[in-house]
């Protein structure tokens, strides 16, 4: 494996994962892409040599890189995924995409929940940020002071009348009872975390915060979709390499 630490402007491959699409791009050292974004429809059904294939032909096009940053829509862990509620559990729980990845295409790679990986496009740094991306399910990512806080899989929580977030919010629900309730169901929900997190911002992402149509309320804005790719150059950070090293190394991050 390449050493990027000894390259002086690394390039990165930034991959988010999704629901309805799979997307790439190369970063420069500053986030910018220095491709343009690069996706195709994530396949059903999505099993994980399935969906690794097609990142292959995601990733054919681009140009050189020399790592990758992935994002992934549920709960990982040091490069394996716990679950992964809207591409199927049962068949990614224990799935060691890094790894695969790493294998495939022959440079270090790192992963983090997709939620968390938007978010660390779109932070300030400052206070406690939440992060809530609106797609195929309801991402969700929290932030000290530019920190990731532990994963909360917030969207498997039930919300109203059994249903979870995903399933209240998601775009299957925004298909079914249209915008106008759709609105009404995220507003609620904005109303719900705050009670929660007491955050002091709220970015919302996803390729469905553009469909919001009310005011928002004070500290909650609506950010690019784009940062689910530019975020990943923040994966590469050295503030964050405690959370990559292996669970027998005892590390905690610098303050």
């Amino acid at each position: 494996m390449n050493d990027v630490s000894q390259q002086p402007d690394p390039r990165t491959l930034a991959i988010d994962i999704g629901g309805t699409h799979l997307k790439a791009s190369v970063l420069a050292t500053t986030g910018r892409m220095i491709e343009q974004p690069n996706r195709v429809s994530t396949p059903k059904p999505a099993k994980p040599d399935t969906v690794v294939d097609a990142l292959m032909e995601v990733v054919k096009p681009l140009g050189a890189f020399e790592r990758i940053s992935i994002g992934f829509p549920g709960v990982v862990h040091r490069g394996r995924v716990i679950t992964a509620p809207n591409l199927g559990t049962e068949d990614w729980h224990g799935f060691a995409l890094t790894d695969v990845l790493q294998q495939r295409l022959g440079k270090p790679a790192r992963m983090l929940n997709d939620a968390m990986v938007q978010g660390l496009g779109v932070i300030s740094g400052h206070g406690l940020e939440c992060v809530i991306t609106l797609g195929t399910g309801m991402g969700f990512a929290l932030f000290d002071r530019g920190y990731p806080a532990p994963h909360l899989e917030l969207s498997q929580h039930p919300v109203h009348k059994g249903m979870n977030y995903d399933q209240w919010i998601g775009y299957a629900a925004l298909q079914k009872v249209g915008s106008k309730s759709w609105n009404r169901r995220v507003l609620r929900a904005i109303g719900f975390i705050a009670t929660l997190v007491n955050y002091d911002t709220l970015p919302i992402g996803g390729g469905n915060a553009k469909r919001i149509d009310f005011a928002l309320p004070q500290g909650v804005r609506t950010v690019s979709n784009e940062a689910g790719i530019t975020g990943g150059i923040r994966l590469w950070d050295p503030l964050l390499d405690p959370l990559f090293v292996p669970d027998d190394v005892m590390a905690l991050p610098a303050r």
